[in-house]
């Protein structure tokens, strides 16, 4: 499959992005089952999995429908016919016709990511670029939806009443113009007839639609009219994150390439939030536990008023860890609602 073509002609879609998490393998097997075996078109595939073991899904998904599906390599040709799987950290991009397999920075907290995916394709192949949000939590995709949609391609969106984790769908159909909302029984017979369908090619020396405008200006880092925004650290590394708009979606992103939507940056701070607060925990038990052994130390050697200064040092640490104690371990919403 080649960069988009620039000769005026019509054109096909022929480069299928599709993002999932939880719940989205069921429905990545409805969709591959439904793909015919000379599909006139490539099928990129983002499912957020472990890191820490060998992922199946190429071949749960060739058994799954006609199309062999493999493990993306770095540089290989995309050719139409064929799944490609981003491996387990790693990110997958299009560029020029090739695939791209690299680690790079986490998106979203996440590596693979599909907003990482659809932008690069939005980018490299313009309108003819189908992207697919299906079932998974926080919002992953939406903003690469976006970029799809600003270059001329075609939004798809599982039904988030047919998935087991709907947010991703409920997010993305919250910000972008969707052209889709289907079951995942339906988007396989869905993709057939939008990969059939000719469309209008960009014109030919217009290198602004080869890396369109409107994404290419919105994707722009640290840009100077940000540089008054409020600045936060990275999860990740603990650098300087910008906000910045991306794709008309607020983003948020650190020099070295780790970038947040909104909610995946507050789901990071809760995270780090609660890894320091079991750890101030430990330190004051820790300290109540000293404390309390030079109290006694003191007292068995006649120093009543260093013994006494240890035991209210004993007092304020129980207090201050039964606060935090409280909030470790206060009940969730579903538990305080019952």
């Amino acid at each position: 499959m080649n960069a988009p073509s620039n000769n005026g002609h019509a054109v096909r879609r022929d480069a299928v992005v599709i993002g999932a998490s939880a719940g989205g393998l069921n429905a990545l097997k409805d969709i591959v089952g439904s793909l015919p075996a000379d599909l006139p078109a490539a099928v990129l595939v983002v499912l957020h999995v472990s890191a820490d073991r060998p992922s199946m899904l190429p071949d749960i998904l060739s058994r799954a429908g006609p199309l062999p599906a493999c493990h993306a390599r770095d540089g290989e040709p995309v050719e139409h016919g064929r799944i490609y799987v981003a491996p387990p950290d790693f990110q997958m991009t299009l560029a020029g016709g090739n695939v791209r397999v690299q680690r790079g920075p986490r998106e979203n907290r996440l590596r693979p990511a599909a907003d990482v995916l659809f932008r690069s394709a939005a980018v490299a192949y313009g309108p003819r670029v189908i992207g697919v949000v299906l079932s998974g939590s926080l919002d992953d995709g939406t903003a690469g939806l976006s970029a799809v949609k600003l270059a001329g391609g075609v939004a798809v969106v599982q039904d988030p009443e047919q998935t087991a984790f709907p947010s991703m769908p409920e997010s993305a159909l919250g910000s972008v113009d969707v052209d889709y909302v289907r079951s995942s029984l339906e988007i396989g017979h869905l993709l057939v007839r939008l990969t059939k369908e000719e469309i209008a090619a960009m014109p030919a020396d217009d290198e602004t639609l080869q890396t369109p405008a409107s994404v290419r200006e919105e994707h722009a880092e640290y840009a100077s009219e940000q540089e008054e925004a409020p600045a936060y650290s990275c999860p990740d590394c603990g650098g300087v994150l910008r906000e910045f708009v991306e794709a008309r979606h607020i983003h948020y992103r650190c020099r070295v390439g780790h970038a947040y939507s909104p909610d995946s940056l507050l789901a990071s701070q809760s995270e780090s939030m609660e890894h320091a607060l079991w750890a101030a925990l430990r330190a004051m038990e820790e300290s109540v536990e000293v404390s309390r052994r030079l109290a006694s130390r003191s007292r068995v050697g006649g120093h009543d008023p260093d013994a006494r200064r240890y035991d209210k040092k004993a007092e304020d640490l129980v207090a201050s860890a039964t606060v935090i104690r409280d909030v470790l371990y206060a009940p969730g919403v579903d538990a305080v609602a019952s």
